[in-house]
């Protein structure tokens, strides 16, 4: 039996493997066809080009996802109107991530916050200039010019998203701590934030990996709102600390997949 179950598990190891090698094939496949469209529209500017990227980028995704069997499904637990605009945050625990995004957040005017790194590519940075919202920390002057950027693009009836974890959670625990900066965007543009939680990229494709893709089931669950009216930077540890709880105690009881038995078991109560 103990050899039996080895076999299995490098089976299962090497059918993943050809897989991932299929779906990264249709990945490159699909940039090179979309790649100069994109690169067309990001000339009409950041608002309108941009909406059109994002158009492009949700299509896409749908036949990417359809090509490597997963389906997608929204959950809300709390009604949710597109007409409004939110600071959405949403865990990350996936490459998969990003193209989650484009299932979960539809029919809304949209930006992902990133760094402005990318922006320096040549050919790619034009278009990545247009669809996303960059943040320069190099400097105050950076900074400050891009919350007049964010307040800009809220105004102007966009949504903007961001992972505030930072960056990969690669522990067995719910979340990893939070950065400020979604927060602090809330509070200096008075928009509320909106919870996302991700709860199969994770299965789906694994961050110490690119070759455990695997098809099947993609959920995003769209949590209460939590208003911010009224809030100043005083209060940024406390509204950080509220989305944090709410979020942590929704992914145990989802039972996400990354979570340890014991995490998933213990009393989420503030204490």
């Amino acid at each position: 039996m103990r050899y039996f179950n080895l076999y299995i598990r490098y089976l299962v190891r090497a059918v993943s493997c050809l897989f991932s090698i299929y779906a990264l094939a249709t990945f490159i496949i699909g940039v090179i066809i979309v790649f100069p469209f994109a690169l067309i529209f990001s000339f009409l500017g950041k608002d309108r080009g941009g909406n059109i990227i994002y158009v492009i980028g949700r299509g896409w995704t749908d036949l990417s996802f359809l090509l490597w069997g997963i389906w997608h499904k929204n959950i809300y637990e709390a009604s949710h109107d597109r007409k409004r605009q939110y600071v959405f945050v949403v865990n990350h625990i996936s490459y998969m991530d990003i193209p989650a995004i484009m299932k979960t957040v539809r029919r809304q005017r949209l930006r992902v916050l990133g760094k402005v790194e990318p922006s320096k590519i040549p050919i790619f940075g034009s278009i990545y200039k247009d669809a996303v919202v960059m943040v320069d920390r190099s400097t105050n002057e950076s900074r400050i010019n891009s919350i007049k950027e964010l307040m800009s693009v809220i105004h102007n009836g966009t949504s903007i998203l961001i992972f505030p974890e930072g960056t990969f959670n690669e522990t067995h625990q719910p979340l990893i701590p939070f950065f400020d900066g979604a927060f602090r965007i809330a509070i200096e543009t008075q928009t509320p934030v909106k919870p996302l939680l991700f709860l199969d990229t994770y299965k789906r494709l694994n961050y110490r990996s690119f070759f455990s893709l695997m098809p099947g089931r993609c959920r995003a669950v769209y949590l209460e709102e939590v208003p911010v009216e009224g809030l100043t930077l005083n209060d940024l540890p406390m509204l950080k600390e509220k989305v944090y709880r709410i979020m942590q105690e929704k992914l145990i009881s989802y039972k996400a997949e990354w979570i340890k038995q014991d995490d998933r078991k213990r009393d989420t109560t503030i204490q």
